[in-house]
């Protein structure tokens, strides 16, 4: 191999697999995984967010991970962060020799790795909240497209402004960047190989169906209502969108079961859509993502990375 300090990102839609994979070729090649998720960093938010804990158990011994259960549920963790928490945990790891396998599903998150954003902790702007206050989300979602137009911005898309809460914010930090521009650390970019896991359409739908069903059976409203018992308020558990919004809502009474899992369900397969639209602008601004079938056996999968991994040019 050429560089086995180089990172490998694994990158797809959601349930594609890509911590079972991320595990099987850190333990492959003594690699450590770096989370790349933006609400796995949340602690005792556990079946929600899908950490799958489990697949990091390979041959009866643990691959090391990073960047999971480092924030406190209720708190909002931000890409500022992230980018500061990656810097550390990458520069960590390839300290001691091992290989960074960056892994998730948050394409923002990854972009920013990889691409070096270069951002700035941004202040709460109270007067703006003020003026954006009781607009609808479709109100705020013009809005943001607006700013992002005029600043020349890819930090925001729909995946990130599921409420108004989060909406508002991310017009904040637009709003931020354009009126500073110089702003920010310099963020180099990270070398890497990225893996796409690709499934097909109906593949990639009876998967999130199935992962729903046995995350509910598992007890996701359960979780949740230990969460607001320790005393987070259930409108902060609904900023976190998909799982946390609709099942904290069946949980609080403002749903019925039915209707949670229906509209759960078409939100996730909307969220797969959005990522799928992400990961393709990742290409058409440069960036090569190597994409490999989904259903293939493990062992398969990481002979084929470690295949690409090797070459000159990948």
């Amino acid at each position: 191999m050429t560089d086995m300090a180089r990172m490998i990102t694994i990158l797809g839609p959601t349930a594609s697999g890509k911590t079972a994979l991320a595990a099987a070729l850190a333990a492959r090649i003594g690699g450590e995984v770096i989370s790349a998720d933006s609400r796995q960093v949340y602690r005792r938010m556990d079946i929600g967010t899908g950490k799958d804990l489990a697949d990091y158990r390979v041959g009866g011994a643990t691959v090391p991970y990073h960047l999971i259960d480092i924030a406190e549920p209720g708190t909002r963790y931000n890409l500022f962060q992230y980018q500061k928490d990656f810097a550390k945990a990458y520069a960590d790891i390839t300290a001691r020799g091992a290989v960074p396998v960056l892994c998730g599903g948050s394409g923002l998150y990854v972009e920013a790795v990889l691409g070096g954003f270069r951002l700035a902790p941004v202040p709460e702007n109270k007067e703006l909240r003020a003026r954006l206050e009781g607009k609808s989300l479709a109100e705020l979602t013009e809005i943001l497209a607006e700013l992002k137009r005029k600043n020349g911005s890819a930090m925001h898309n729909t995946t990130d402004v599921d409420t108004a809460k989060r909406a508002i914010r991310a017009i904040e930090i637009e709003t931020f960047s354009g009126d500073n521009p110089e702003a920010g650390d310099d963020i180099r970019p990270v070398d890497s190989l990225i893996i796409g896991l690709g499934l097909s359409r109906d593949e990639r739908r009876r998967r999130i169906t199935a992962r729903l069903r046995q995350r509910l059976d598992e007890g996701m409203a359960d979780e949740i209502r230990g969460l607001i018992d320790s005393g987070i308020a259930p409108e902060d558990l609904i900023y976190y969108g998909l799982e946390y919004k609709y099942v904290t809502e069946f949980v609080i009474g403002r749903t019925s079961f039915d209707d949670m899992f229906r509209s759960l369900e078409i939100a996730i397969h909307q969220f797969a859509k959005r990522q799928m639209t992400w990961f393709r602008g990742m290409e058409r601004r440069g960036f090569r993502i190597n994409w490999i079938d989904a259903l293939l056996p493990t062992d398969r999968k990481v002979d084929e990375i470690l295949r690409l991994y090797g070459t000159q040019d990948n």
